[in-house]
C-alpha cells in the first residue's frame, strides 16, 4: 500500500539522483577510457560480487528466484541491462546538455506509461507538479537564459537516452507490482541480486555483441578502477536500494519527480569541479524542483 510522502522517503528518493548526477560525471570521463556497453557490464559485475555476501542464497536451487525467474528477467533486462547502458552509449555520442533535456521527460513517462498500463490516474496535482519540474529543469539547462534552449538540435545519441528514460520509467511501475516472493521481497540485498543475476547477463550479451562490432579497448589505470568502484558501490547499489524503497511506499508517479534532481545535482557537481559558485538560477530551479514534488505528492 502507498504511504504520503514523508521526510525520511523523501530523502530515500533523493540520494540515487545525488549519485546518478556522479554517474554521469564518470561515465562522461570515462567515455575514451572503456566502451560505454563494457563499462556497463564491469559496474554490474563488481556491484554483484559485493552483494554475494549478503544474499549468495538467493542463486541455490531451491531459491524462489528460479520459480520466479520470468519476473526478474524482466526487471534485470530494464533496469540493469538497458538503463544505463543506454545512458553510458549517450554520453559517448550525444552532448551532456541533450542527455540531460530528454532524461527531463521522466515525469511525463512516469505518468504517461502508469495511466495507459497499470490503471493509475492522473491527477491535476500531478500535471502541474510535473510542469513545474520540467520548468526547473529547463531552468537548470538554459543557465537562466531561454535563448540557450534555442540553440540545442537533437542528434542520434539522443535516441537512447529516450529508450533509457522509458525503460527506467517501466521498470519502477514493475517494482510496485505483486508477484516477488516474501522471502525476496523483505530483503533488499536478495531482491537486488536478484535482478543482477539476469540483469548481468543482459549486459554481458549486449557488451559481447559491442566486442563483436568493432575493435574495442579498455585504458586500465587506478582512476578507471576508481570510477568503477564508484559507479558500482554507489549509482548501483545504494541508489537503487534505495530508489526501490522509495518507489514501493509512494509510487512511481511521485517518485518520478525526483528523477529531475539529477540535472540539478550534476550542474552542481560540474560547478564544483570547474571552480564556480552557484547561480541564482540553481536557487529558482531547485524551488522549482522541490515544489513540483510537493504538490504532486499532496492528496
Amino acid at each position: 500500500m502507498q504511504q504520503r510522502l514523508t521526510l525520511r522517503t523523501a530523502g530515500l528518493l533523493t540520494l540515487p539522483p545525488m549519485l546518478w548526477a556522479g554517474n554521469a560525471v564518470v561515465g562522461r570521463v570515462m567515455s575514451g577510457l572503456v566502451p560505454p556497453i563494457t563499462l556497463n557490464f564491469l559496474r554490474w559485475a563488481i556491484a554483484l560480487v559485493l552483494l554475494l555476501p549478503l544474499a549468495g542464497w538467493v542463486l541455490r536451487s531451491g531459491s524462489p528466484l528460479w520459480t520466479h525467474w520470468k519476473r526478474y528477467a524482466v526487471l534485470g533486462l530494464l533496469g540493469v541491462g538497458c538503463y544505463n547502458a543506454l545512458q553510458y552509449l549517450a554520453l559517448k555520442t550525444s552532448t551532456p546538455l541533450n542527455v540531460t533535456l530528454v532524461a527531463a521527460s521522466m515525469p511525463a513517462w512516469m505518468l504517461g506509461l502508469g495511466a495507459l498500463f497499470f490503471g493509475q490516474r492522473i491527477t491535476g496535482r500531478q500535471l502541474l507538479g510535473a510542469t513545474m519540474s520540467i520548468a526547473g529543469v529547463l531552468v537548470v539547462l538554459s543557465r537562466g537564459a531561454w535563448d540557450v534552449l534555442l540553440q540545442v538540435r537533437l542528434v542520434p545519441g539522443d535516441f537512447f537516452v529516450l529508450l533509457a528514460t522509458a525503460a527506467w520509467s517501466v521498470y519502477s511501475w514493475l517494482l510496485v507490482r505483486p508477484g516477488d516472493p516474501p522471502e525476496l521481497r523483505n530483503d533488499w540485498a536478495a531482491f537486488l541480486l536478484a535482478q543482477m543475476v539476469f540483469g548481468l547477463g543482459w549486459s554481458g550479451l549486449f557488451a559481447a555483441g559491442e566486442w563483436i562490432a568493432g575493435p574495442q579497448h579498455i585504458a586500465w589505470s587506478w582512476p578507471v578502477v576508481a570510477a568503477l568502484a564508484y559507479i558500482a558501490i554507489g549509482p548501483a547499489v545504494l541508489a537503487y536500494r534505495s530508489w526501490g524503497l522509495g518507489v514501493q511506499r509512494v509510487g512511481p508517479n511521485i517518485a518520478g519527480f525526483f528523477s529531475n534532481l539529477t540535472p540539478l545535482f550534476a550542474a552542481l557537481l560540474s560547478a564544483a569541479f570547474l571552480g564556480e559558485l552557484p547561480h541564482a538560477y540553481h536557487a529558482v530551479a531547485f524551488a522549482l524542483i522541490v515544489g513540483g514534488i510537493v504538490v504532486s505528492s499532496r492528496r
